[in-house]
């Protein structure tokens, strides 16, 4: 059971694993950063009172019931950065990196049909009886 785990932990996937989240981390701290030092005054100056930023109340003087706008602009934004971030210098890099490896590798055959696997069966049993598919002269004798 322990030798099992010690496989596991020695991989090379899990070191792999603990950097993408290392740096997946830095990267959403990075992310925010950015959202938080442009985005949010962008959106701020667009709408409310400079206070609270874009967003109102829905019961005046009760910031409690403030419904912030800008602060759901600002995750919508930070999501679709951090989609594309990740799909182009981790998704389609590690695609075009299986495309090229695949390219010297011949395809598999696929798996025999039903059609196929019935005609090796006549082949197979032609071929027990005497008689080859290119005999064609008809010299084999007939089954009794």
């Amino acid at each position: 059971m322990l030798k099992g785990f010690k496989e596991f932990i020695l991989r090379g996937n899990l070191i792999d694993l603990a950097v993408a989240v290392v740096i997946g981390t830095a990267f959403v701290a990075l992310v925010t950063a950015f959202t938080e030092s442009f985005i949010n005054p962008l959106l701020a100056a667009t709408g409310g009172d400079g206070e609270i930023g874009l967003g109102f109340n829905i019961r005046e003087g009760n910031n409690t019931t403030f419904i912030d706008i800008g602060g759901f602009i600002t995750a919508i934004i930070t999501f679709l950065i951090t989609a594309a971030v990740v799909y182009f210098f981790v998704v389609l890099p590690m695609k075009t990196i299986q495309e090229r490896r695949a390219r010297g590798v011949e395809p598999e055959p696929e798996a025999a049909t039903e059609d196929v696997l019935l005609l090796r069966e006549i082949r197979d049993l032609l071929a027990g009886r005497g008689t080859t598919p290119s005999d064609t002269t008809g010299s084999a004798t007939p089954p009794s």
